[in-house]
């Protein structure tokens, strides 16, 4: 279910009824941890949080018009997603929240590249999501992705 917004506000008034308090928290946790410099907006139809221009100038190199994306909140059909690219680009990151992921949740981790889906809201390691969040600083994204992404 892709919700049409052109702002977050907007994005989050069209969520649905049992979704709201899962997703609202999700974001109150990213704003009150994710480090100085990220931008949150609206990112690929999602709830984004990106490298503004300001401070990477080059943007996106798939369309560099675009800020470097790194993190995306989503309401999805069947799932909420969490979409962090820095599991994509650091193997170490990802092997970290998946050797942590059972400490804070009984269920199957249903994970992917940089996708995190919870089927049911309840199953969301909020705590977990918390820390993940501080882990990588803008200037930690922009030289992993300048490393491992961007050269490919």
């Amino acid at each position: 279910m892709k919700i049409e917004a052109n702002t977050v506000q907007e994005y989050l008034d069209n969520i649905p009824e049992e979704r709201k308090p899962a997703i609202n928290r999700l974001r109150d946790i990213i704003k009150d941890n994710i480090p100085v410099g990220f931008e949150e907006c609206i990112s690929y139809g999602m709830i984004g949080y990106v490298v503004p221009h300001t401070i990477y100038p080059d943007g996106y190199h798939c369309n560099t018009k675009l800020p470097l994306p790194f993190l995306n909140i989503a309401n999805q059909k069947n799932f909420v997603a969490i979409y962090h690219m820095g599991l994509y680009a650091n193997p170490d990151l990802m092997a970290w929240f998946i050797k942590e992921y059972p400490k804070h949740c009984k269920y199957k981790i249903d994970i992917g590249k940089s996708c995190i889906r919870f089927k049911k809201v309840d199953h969301i390691p909020f705590d977990l999501i918390e820390e993940l969040v501080k882990k990588m600083t803008t200037n930690d994204w922009i030289s992993i992705y300048e490393e491992n992404v961007k050269s490919k």
